[in-house]
């Protein structure tokens, strides 16, 4: 007979009364929340060239490249560019231009961008163009927040139909405020919003989704098998039975994605980096909001058979 060893992150049969802390949980998120609203006007988002349109020319310089000379051989041709910046390694550049009106303007500005660099930075080479026009970029952007919207509204039909309403409501409620925490933590820290970026968040609604029905499922289960239990005791139970899973899980994607931050290069890391802090806020808000907002929206509908016992025995004293 062989020996399996098994990790466990938490001990078996925890008894955390994770109820307890429920408006505690629901402030912070909602202060979070709210704090993100405010970002997201100001100072808003590093919109992509997918969404604010333009030109960007990927530049590779013979040596490290010095900025301020990039600017100025742009600055003699009269290019206004709006930003160079460092991409990949010290001699790979990105350099934004404003939106061209057509086609034929864009090949012209590509043109004088290339003579300005041959002229003022000697051995830069361009090695990529990509534009996108200020009509596409609008489009992009109507799309990307209508599958986002498109989203919520398919995981509250889901859930509704495999649970009952209190749990929809309390899973698209949450979903809602985890997507307004990415859209702070990518003001905050300036990292690209683009398509990419959508696709992040579309990837962390997949994810918290998940987490929020193993937890779901397991408080199904529980009002079955325990007909009497108070809802308060039985969502702890629930997170309890299912806390191992949920934390391994979260591990598990955690550390996946961790060397696609730190060692993907730009073209990945941001979108890592959103995962990661989706990871985090979709596995807490499963247990500090999703399983809060389903106590107060059935504690007197998925439980009115409890509520006699609730008040003869002494959970009705818990807090």
């Amino acid at each position: 007979m062989f020996f399996r060893p098994t990790l466990r992150l938490v001990p078996d049969n925890t008894r955390i009364r994770f109820m307890r802390g429920r408006f505690m949980g629901l402030i912070v998120s909602a202060v979070l929340s709210i704090a993100s609203v405010v970002l997201f006007f100001h100072p808003g988002l590093n919109l992509g060239i997918d969404f604010s349109g333009g030109v960007l020319v990927e530049v590779q310089t013979n040596g490290p490249a010095d900025f301020g000379q990039i600017r100025a051989a742009l600055g003699k041709e009269h290019i206004p560019d709006q930003g160079v910046q460092r991409f990949g390694g010290d001699n790979d550049v990105l350099i934004r231009l404003g939106a061209p009106h057509d086609e034929q303007a864009t090949q012209a500005l590509v043109t004088r961008v290339r003579a300005a660099l041959e002229a003022g930075v000697p051995g830069a080479k361009i090695q990529r163009v990509d534009a996108v026009g200020a009509s596409v970029s609008a489009e992009l952007f109507r799309n990307g927040l209508l599958a986002l919207g498109i989203s919520l509204v398919m995981i509250l039909v889901y859930i509704w139909f495999r649970f009952e309403w209190q749990f929809a409501v309390g899973a698209v409620l949450t979903l809602i405020l985890d997507v307004t925490k990415a859209i702070g933590f990518l003001a905050i820290t300036r990292i690209e919003f683009d398509l990419v970026m959508v696709a992040a968040i579309l990837t962390i609604l997949g994810y918290s989704t998940n987490d929020k029905v193993v937890v779901y499922d397991r408080v199904r289960e529980n009002l079955r098998k325990y007909k009497t239990m108070p809802l308060r005791d039985l969502i702890d139970l629930s997170i309890n039975e299912t806390l191992n899973r949920t934390l391994g899980t979260s591990m598990t994607v955690f550390l996946a994605s961790l060397p696609l931050a730190l060692f993907g290069g730009e073209s990945i890391s941001g979108f890592a980096w959103v995962m990661l802090f989706g990871i985090v806020v979709g596995t807490s808000s499963s247990i500090f909001i999703a399983a809060p907002i389903l106590l107060f929206l059935g504690e007197h509908r998925l439980r009115r058979d409890a509520a006699p016992v609730a008040a003869k025995g002494p959970a009705a004293t818990r807090p």
